[in-house]
């Protein structure tokens, strides 16, 4: 509690922040308040709300630790999320945002993941900082819901992802061999066809729980674009692509667009995306506002991890 000069009169205000004191700092009753004073008490309710009213007495409630209480209830609001959580990490390196982030998740799933549940888990950097943080985690069944992705200075794919937490819960891991993209269409429904994939994919419309990473169609903001040939990525944009998630491109009201990389993809699709309870994306950067926003518009992610930069600019976008 907080208390400001702002009350009528120095009498008045006295009394008042004496009262507001004994109430909200040393715990004592409107009845023991009223009767040190000489006040009824109705007078002692009468000042302990014109207390508040004027800002004499401000209350706010805090955390421990990195999450930023007030921020994540205002953007959970605001995008009428199942659950948010932004920390207080600065703009750093992206390495420390993803840590600091996926820890945050890793609280966040340790929390509210039951043994009823099935975890559902896309490839993304953030949803491996994730599973490294994990500690804990109720005995569920962990399903791989897209390819891997091997690029340059990425240490672990999809298949380490989904064995590392599944490692943790102790419960069966589904998981499969096969990149998230392919050459052509018929190589991947081919893939498709493979028993270990087949069996994971037979899963997906168990998952209740999903976490994944949101990326922007840009250059460096997202992992699938940067897989992928020039000339299709700018075939992509022209097409409206905004952003994707978990593999699933989505224009910037968050409708999908179908397109050939669409039909070489290995992975959950958009309407099986849409149809987990929810879908909780771990995401950071600037850059990422109108994807995140896309994602959220198009029913793909329904829940957020995300840092306070990028938090106050959600609501600014969401709001305008």
């Amino acid at each position: 509690m907080a208390i400001d000069s702002g009350a009528r009169g120095p009498a008045q205000l006295v009394l008042t922040a004496s009262v507001a004191r004994r109430y909200y700092l040393d715990g004592r009753s409107k009845v023991e308040i009223a009767q040190e004073f000489a006040l009824s008490r109705f007078k002692v309710a009468r000042l302990l709300e014109d207390a508040r009213s004027s800002g004499l007495v401000r209350i706010e409630i805090g955390h421990p630790g990195s999450v930023d209480v007030e921020l994540s209830d205002r953007l959970m609001s605001t995008l009428g999320l199942q659950h948010c959580v932004v920390t207080d990490t600065p703009d750093d390196l992206p390495a420390t945002m993803r840590a600091h982030l996926g820890a945050a998740a890793a609280d966040l799933l340790t929390e509210i993941v039951t043994p009823d549940d099935v975890l559902g888990l896309s490839w993304a950097r953030s949803v491996s900082s994730m599973a490294t943080a994990l500690q804990r985690l109720a005995p569920v069944p962990v399903v791989q819901l897209t390819g891997a992705l091997a690029r340059p200075g990425v240490d672990d794919s999809s298949i380490d992802v989904v064995r590392d937490v599944a490692r943790v819960a102790g419960g069966p891991a589904y998981f499969f061999y096969a990149p998230m993209s392919v050459p052509d269409a018929a190589t991947a429904q081919a893939l498709r066809r493979q028993p270990e994939v087949a069996q994971a994919f037979s899963r997906i419309g168990s998952v209740t729980r999903a976490v994944a990473g949101v990326g922007a169609w840009e250059p460096e903001q997202s992992t699938l674009f940067d897989a992928t040939g020039e000339a299709e990525r700018r075939e992509l944009a022209r097409q409206g692509v905004c952003a994707e998630i978990s593999g699933v491109l989505v224009d910037a009201d968050g409708n999908p667009v179908r397109s050939d990389l669409t039909e070489r993809m290995i992975g959950i699709t958009a309407d099986q995306m849409r149809a987990v309870p929810e879908v909780i994306a771990i995401v950071y950067g600037r850059a990422k506002v109108h994807a995140v926003l896309a994602a959220v518009r198009g029913g793909m992610v329904n829940s957020l991890v995300t840092h306070s930069t990028l938090a106050e600019l959600l609501i600014a976008a969401a709001s305008s």
